[in-house]
């Protein structure tokens, strides 16, 4: 037995209650499992538990037993579990240690006295694996959010150790290379026998590759441990607020019954035909509504260039403008541009040449406090942004700024802690929280303060799908009822789908499209330039000969919409 947990709980010292109980599972040596749940279900406490972090730097309460290669890890120091687990964590930041990706990269063949000569070749063909040779000069935190992970991955791979643990790998990447993530994890499971764990959000991109197990987790228990196959023809991902993979839920919105025997974890394995003619009678009776386009635009951007080095332009004469009321989103490859246009837009950096307008005025013209009273942004890192210990004082810290009476700040604040699920967490530490509850954490603190241009720099990571959808649709609601404009930069295709109506495409610091969402998803080889990949909808479509893949997205999307409000 290469993992087990018998009877085992734990509690954090700053929360009255366990956030594991009684834990029992078993991996077997070679095994590749994936652990899910909503956002604070107590699947990172288990991937802390297997990596060491509890009970070594964070203190808790513990109880029961958890055997690791057998031994049993109540008598490990901390490098008992770093010679037996590999980690790349959620937040790439708090991982790095050398001054530049190469360090970074080699870092586990110093501890292992690895003569130099020999570690240069290993760290850049592993470096090549991750598409990071060109990058070895650079420091870690000067590259983009999936940059880093590509960094942390690396530095497990080069390390020779049995058992790799991923919490939540894909959260920064953009689609082709999350692909490519998966399917260098397979090959390091298939190849080396490594024992695979994978903590992790995104499902269906997940399932780019078999697995053998899933765990469904909530509330600090193990409430399933099966098959990808039998738990997708189950209720349970639903029932647990687990975004299911797209093809399925167009499957299920036609009225199709999915049996664990059609390999529904599997769309080019499904028996497709046997649901052809339910999809063509839900499609056809499909009556799309289109929305008057508004006119009025509130954000401009006119020609814009930016270099970090004065040599390469991180974006380079960008123009495009956001109509008031609009929801777009902003998509592209890791080191497109995107988080630099967010910095221009916000006042960190200023652009080499041309302008950024909001309402016909121009944001040269004023400071960054100034911009911050108009401009919302959510920054990637929720960490980037919490400057408080206590959740309530994070979110009523802007309103405080402003001057407000603090009666009117409570009732500001409670209910947008409401509607981003945060309200019984409101006296909590931050400290206490999962990644994906700071995340929510961060957006309700700009959303207090009810912004004309709101940005969501990759809202959905570590966010479950029931958490994201809460959020996102009480933005739709400020959206609508006070017309706050909102654009997404995004590598969550289900979220752009869904809630964005115009995509702007980012390839290699330049824009190369800006055209309606659906269209823009129906485009294979425009999505191969930005590192995009067609979403599984429309494989499905393109697999059931749909002449109008981008109609039956949009059927899709206005079913999913009913559904959501029902």
């Amino acid at each position: 037995m290469q993992i087990e947990f018998l009877n085992f709980s734990f509690q954090y010292k700053s929360l009255d209650k366990p956030t594991l109980k009684n834990i029992n599972l078993k991996i077997e040596k070679g095994e590749k499992i994936v652990i899910i749940g909503a956002s604070g279900s107590g699947k990172s406490t288990v991937g802390r538990c297997l990596n060491g972090l509890i009970p070594h730097a964070i203190k808790g309460l513990c109880s029961g037993q958890l055997n690791i290669a057998g031994k049993d890890s109540s008598q490990f120091e901390m490098h008992h579990y770093t010679e037996l687990v590999g980690t790349v964590l959620q937040d790439t930041d708090s991982q790095f240690v050398g001054l530049t990706v190469g360090e970074d990269i080699a870092f586990a063949l110093e501890n292992q006295c690895t003569p130099t000569a020999e570690m240069y070749p290993v760290v850049k063909s592993t470096a090549q694996m991750v598409e990071l040779e060109s990058l070895l000069d650079r420091s870690p935190q000067a590259l983009s959010g999936g940059q880093k992970q590509r960094v942390s991955l690396a530095g497990i791979l080069v390390d020779d150790v049995d058992i790799l643990l991923f919490d939540e790998p894909l959260a920064a990447l953009d689609p082709k290379t999350s692909k490519k993530t998966i399917e260098i994890i397979d090959q390091l499971h298939r190849n080396a026998n490594k024992t695979i764990i994978m903590i992790e959000h995104r499902l269906e991109d997940v399932l780019h590759c078999d697995v053998d197990r899933i765990i469904l987790m909530a509330d600090g228990a193990i409430v399933a441990d099966m098959t990808p196959d039998v738990l997708l023809a189950s209720s349970l991902l639903e029932t647990h607020g687990i975004r299911e993979p797209l093809y399925l839920s167009a499957l299920k919105s036609a009225g199709c019954v999915i049996d664990a025997q059609d390999k529904p974890s599997n769309l080019s394995a499904m028996p497709l035909e046997k649901y052809k003619g339910k999809v063509l009678d839900w499609f056809n009776a499909s009556h799309s509504t289109v929305q008057a386009e508004k006119q009025t635009p509130l954000l401009t951007l006119s020609g814009l260039t930016y270099s970090y080095n004065g040599e390469v332009n991180a974006v380079e004469d960008v123009s495009f403008t956001v109509k008031k009321g609009e929801f777009v989103s902003i998509l592209g490859k890791n080191g497109s541009g995107k988080s630099t246009l967010t910095k221009l837009m916000m006042g960190v950096v200023e652009p080499d040449s041309g302008n950024i307008f909001l309402n016909d005025q121009n944001l040269a013209e004023l400071s960054i406090f100034e911009r911050s009273q108009r401009v919302g942004v959510v920054m990637q890192n929720p960490n980037h942004m919490i400057s408080h210990h206590m959740i309530f004082d994070e979110v009523a810290f802007g309103l405080r700024n402003r001057g407000l009476d603090e009666k009117l700040i409570n009732e500001k604040v409670l209910n947008v802690l409401t509607l981003c699920r945060l309200k019984k967490y409101r006296n909590w530490p931050i400290d206490a929280l999962s990644y994906g509850q700071k995340k929510r954490v961060t957006i309700a603190s700009i959303l207090v303060l009810e912004p004309e241009l709101l940005i969501l720099d990759e809202p959905t990571a570590g966010q479950d799908h029931r958490s994201y959808t809460a959020m996102l649709s009480f933005i739709k609601t400020l959206n609508a009822s006070l017309g706050i404009t909102v654009v997404i930069i995004s590598h969550d295709l289900h979220l752009v789908l869904e809630y964005t109506t115009r995509s702007i495409v980012l390839a290699d610091s330049q824009l190369i499209a800006d055209a309606p969402m659906t269209q823009v998803f129906s485009q294979p080889d425009l999505l191969a330039k930005a590192n995009l990949t067609t979403t599984s909808l429309y494989e499905l479509a393109v697999n059931l000969d749909l002449a109008d893949t981008s109609a039956f997205m949009q059927h899709f999307i206005e079913a999913e919409q009913v559904r959501n409000n029902a």
